[in-house]
């Protein structure tokens, strides 16, 4: 089967406007007879939830959480990429566009980027005008500043805390169409399966998280807005509860999965300070336009923070300001990423040897303690409360950890998966970001899909469907609903002698130390077998408490971890597959002299979507060329 991306014709900049004017209606009056189900009421959902109950079609919005606000999307905290130019300093949407495309190291589709482009400028208004409090500079005009990877300030923000005043934004939305009937909104249910009737995606089952009942529900098309599947390391910045489930159990329907092992390390993340934890903590990349990076240029063991205030700027390497002069400290976060890895490698790390320092004192001399405080004062009590050091009086210390997932499911232009009526919005698919994302690209991507893309491209897909509901006593609801039933039987009932969090953390520290931030061959083959002896073990030997009819989180994290499991061993393969580095997938077997990835467009400039075949079966690669018409293939530089 070839992937057809549905990619308009004609020039970059008018495929959006023309495929808008070619895609078929619903109208009004018929827009009540549909019924549309979205999983997940983040950025992405939340806008597409409301967007579409606004247009007058029937929402059913299913979540985990006891409320949307609680939605991940609320810890992207820096800010928000819009092709305004406010600054008057060279912006442009082609300019965002090709940012965007040499930022995701040129792995991603021109068409997708350029409209990602085009709509960011929709997207401020649309949330200025629900009243998100964005930062504004003196003459009234909204504020703006830089975010790695580019050389214009181009990032909305609402000081440190963006990710949450958009969302409330788009709740405030989602809330008025629950309070006029347009959505049903199902809190603490989890998405366990994908129901498809003649081929098409049309309901899913779910699991009430509190009783335990699972349940059935139909729709016209099902929207998959939940997010990404990075906590398949254990330790990650997103939240605990964020998992794949409902992708995994998309593509084991037929969605394709492309690019897994597209995973993107943040470099300002507070270090890993044990084996007790359980989550880690993002510091925003916005920091780095007033903090600047260093280490010492000779090595001191256990250096604390405390202690660096007093190490003369003579003795101090800015390594990025160093190798990457045009940049600086806002290179893009693959490229920050790495260099603090070797910084570390070679012995200069700072605290346990696994960090780096992020240092405010020329900003705070230069600016004030005022300004920086009105910048990014709750980033620093955070972080004051998180390691009982004070940034204002010394350095912050940071080192990578796992963030983003630019790999998802495979979507074409509509941001329909290769199953019918299955839609992917946001982290939740592949499409826009390559193999990096660049900082503040990830609201962007969510609310431009929700609130300006899937209102137009679903309903081209409705037009063509019958008004008639889908009745949940079908024989493939009740065969879904077995298949949940046996999987959750199967769970409960090994009683193993190892806890869900012993098999997750193992699987995290393998695919950290052999799929993480370098990769190799022989590491990856390492990591596949052992991924395949631990899947074996999980189910012979896992013990999960409790039982299936009542609240049992245990029981939520094995469903999720045996699900990662088999992730893993897709990541390693497609990581596998790629022997040449770029962007967040770096291969030690194909760097530059400066250590740099080095790519090969020749064998390589295409999206790998994996086709589910069955359970313990090989995944049957099919490959999306890549064309690029409007940029040049060139070898990334920053300096």
């Amino acid at each position: 089967m070839n992937l057809d991306s549905k990619i308009p014709d004609g020039p970059l900049a008018e495929k959006w406007t023309k495929h808008k004017f070619n895609m078929k209606l619903v109208n009004p009056a018929n827009k009540r007879k549909y019924e549309v189900i979205v999983v997940g009421t983040g950025l992405a959902g939340a806008s597409a939830a409301a967007s579409l109950a606004e247009l007058g079609y029937n929402v059913k919005a299913f979540c985990f959480q006891d409320s949307p606000r609680r939605a991940h999307s609320i810890a992207a905290q820096g800010g928000i990429n819009a092709a305004k130019n406010y600054q008057n300093d060279g912006d442009s949407v082609f300019r965002l566009f090709y940012d965007t495309i040499k930022g995701g190291d040129y792995r991603s589709r021109e068409a997708n980027v350029y409209r990602l482009a085009e709509v960011s400028v929709n997207i401020i208004d649309q949330c200025v005008a629900q009243g998100v409090p964005f930062a504004r500079e003196y003459g009234g005009l909204l504020d703006n500043r830089s975010f790695g990877g580019a050389q214009v300030s181009r990032t909305f923000y609402a000081r440190g805390q963006t990710g949450q005043q958009l969302l409330l934004g788009a709740y405030s939305a989602l809330n008025r169409q629950i309070a006029n009937g347009k959505v049903k909104m199902y809190t603490r249910s989890e998405m366990l399966d994908l129901v498809l009737v003649g081929g098409k995606a049309r309901g899913i089952i779910t699991r009430d998280l509190i009783t335990g009942k699972i349940e059935s529900h139909s729709g016209h098309a099902v929207l998959l807005c939940t997010g990404g599947y990075g906590n398949v390391f254990f330790l990650s910045t997103n939240a605990k509860g964020s998992n794949v489930t409902a992708a995994w159990r998309a593509h084991k329907k037929g969605a394709y999965f492309a690019n897994p092992c597209f995973t993107q390390i943040h470099p300002t993340c507070i270090p890993v300070s044990g084996s007790h934890q359980s989550k880690l903590t993002l510091m925003s990349e916005s920091l780095r336009n007033d903090g600047r990076v260093w280490v010492p240029k000779t090595a001191i063991k256990g250096l604390k923070a405390k202690d660096a205030v007093s190490i003369p700027e003579a003795d101090r390497d800015y390594f990025l300001e160093r190798k990457y002069p045009s940049f600086g400290n806002l290179v893009p976060r693959d490229v920050a990423s790495r260099n603090a890895k070797y910084m570390c490698d070679e012995g200069r790390g700072v605290g346990s040897g696994l960090a780096v320092f992020l240092d405010f004192a020329d900003a705070i001399k230069r600016d004030g303690k005022k300004t920086i405080e009105a910048k990014y004062g709750n980033l620093f009590d955070m972080y004051q409360q998180i390691t009982g050091d004070n940034p204002y009086e010394m350095p912050m210390m940071i080192y990578p950890a796992v963030h983003y997932t630019m790999g998802g499911l495979w979507v074409d232009y509509n941001l329909m998966t290769s199953v019918p009526g299955l839609y992917a919005l946001g982290e939740a698919n592949f499409s826009d970001h390559g193999a990096n994302r660049l900082g503040a690209s990830a609201l962007m991507q969510g609310l431009a899909d929700g609130y300006f893309v899937i209102p137009y491209t679903l309903g081209d897909y409705l037009a063509t469907m019958p008004y008639e509901k889908v009745s949940t006593d079908r024989p493939e609801f009740k065969e879904a609903i077995e298949a949940v039933n046996n999987r959750i039987s199967k769970l409960l009932s090994t009683r193993g002698k190892k806890t869900v969090d012993e098999f997750h953390r193992e699987l995290g520290l393998l695919m950290w130390d052999y799929c993480g931030m370098s990769r190799t061959e022989e590491g990856l083959k390492k990591a596949k077998s052992r991924i395949q002896e631990l899947r074996k073990e999980f189910w012979e030997n896992v013990n999960v408490l409790g039982g299936g009819n009542e609240l049992n989180m245990e029981l939520e994290k094995a469903g999720r971890v045996a699900d990662f499991m088999e992730l893993g061993e897709l990541m390693v393969d497609d990581a596998l597959n790629r022997p040449e580095s770029c962007g967040g997938h770096f291969r030690e077997e194909s760097q530059t002299p400066e250590g740099e990835a080095k790519r090969m467009d020749d064998e390589y400039s295409f999206v790998a979507g994996w086709e589910y075949t069955g359970d313990g079966k090989p995944e049957n690669l099919i490959k999306e060329p890549l064309i690029f018409e409007n940029v040049k293939l060139t070898q990334r530089s920053y300096k």
